[in-house]
């Protein structure tokens, strides 16, 4: 089972929910999952894009109204 760690970015326009997030990812060992909390809709475009550029999985993402979280498996 992998831990799961959160990120509160609400409130956070871009690019720092982004940068919140990278800098969380370097304190996480492989495996282990992210949940981000935002409330800047770009986030659910930037963090997908993130990801795949520095592999991490990106395993869902959930919006009700303006809150969206976004979960992210840490890959390396």
């Amino acid at each position: 089972m992998s831990r799961l760690e959160t990120l509160d970015t609400r409130g956070l326009l871009c690019p720092l929910p982004v940068i919140r997030t990278q800098d969380k990812i370097k304190t996480l060992a492989a495996g282990m999952l992210l949940d981000v909390f935002a409330t800047d809709p770009g986030t659910l475009h930037d963090i997908p894009a993130w990801c795949r550029v520095h592999g991490h999985e990106l395993v869902e993402t959930e919006r009700e109204g303006r809150d969206i979280r976004i979960r992210v498996r840490v890959c390396k």
